[in-house]
Parts: structure tokens; sequence; C-alpha cells
């Protein structure tokens, strides 16, 4: 069912969204996205130059954020406009649980023709990972 502008006002909240991400995760995405920097993967490597373990692809980390919108509009082809500011990794320990991102949202601006601005808040580990993390979408 799709989302109308007459439905929806500043601060309307879209369902809140949790994204677990394993090792197995990073080594899937790597494939499809063909990103097999060795910070996504390699522990040793990742810790040697500075991180706290392997990191989430930053891409990886948006494309979940955008999926609490899609979820919410059901037609990924509305989001007109999107970025994010990468903020802070999101590490995945090779424990068995790895890490889950937290993705929050509301309409945030009524804009002209139907669209409205969303922001997003996702964070992991308490901590906020993307910032500036909007979308402009168009409603039927």
């Amino acid at each position: 069912m799709a989302i109308s502008f007459d439905e929806v006002a500043v601060g309307t909240e879209l369902p809140a969204r949790s994204f677990p991400v394993t090792r197995a995760t990073l080594v899937r995405y790597a494939g499809a996205s063909g990103d097999f920097n060795p910070i996504h993967w390699n522990e040793k490597f990742a810790l040697e130059v500075g991180l706290p373990d392997v990191i989430a692809h930053g891409m990886f980390t948006m494309a979940e954020a955008a999926r609490v919108i899609t979820d919410w509009v059901g037609d990924p082809g509305a989001v007109v406009e999107y970025g994010v500011r990468f903020t802070r990794p999101v590490p995945v320990p090779n424990d068995g649980v790895g890490a889950v991102i937290e993705v929050t949202g509301k309409v945030a601006a009524l804009l002209d023709d139907r669209r409205v601005r969303v922001d997003l808040v996702a964070t992991s580990g308490g901590q906020k990972v993307l910032g500036m993390s909007r979308a402009v979408v168009q409603l039927g």
C-alpha cells in the first residue's frame, strides 16, 4: 500500500528497523559490490591501520539505512535524492553475533510536488554512524 502525501505530516515516524551485520554479511556484500578492501574482512589488517576491528562497508551501512524509507514508501523508485555523511565506522566482531545497525526515521519537511524530506538516524553500539542522513521521497 503506497503512502499518500496527504497521510503524512512533519514528525511522522517511519517504522524503526534493526539490521544485523556479521562477517558473512560483509563477505556477501563484498562479492556483490566488488569492494574487497581488506578493512572489511581481514582483522589483522584492520587493526594495523588503526581500526577497532573489521568494519562494515560504508555503502552497505548507507543502503541498510535507506531500507527504512523504501520499506515505508513501498517503492524504491520513490527515493529521488539520498545522501549521508559517514561519521563513525561499524565494527563487526568475529564472535558469531557481529553488530547491529539501528535505524529510525521521520518526516522532517513537506516539500513541493508531493515530496517529503525524511531524516534518518543510524546507530550501532550506541554510537551514531551516519550523519546528515536524509532523503527526498516522492509520495502519491
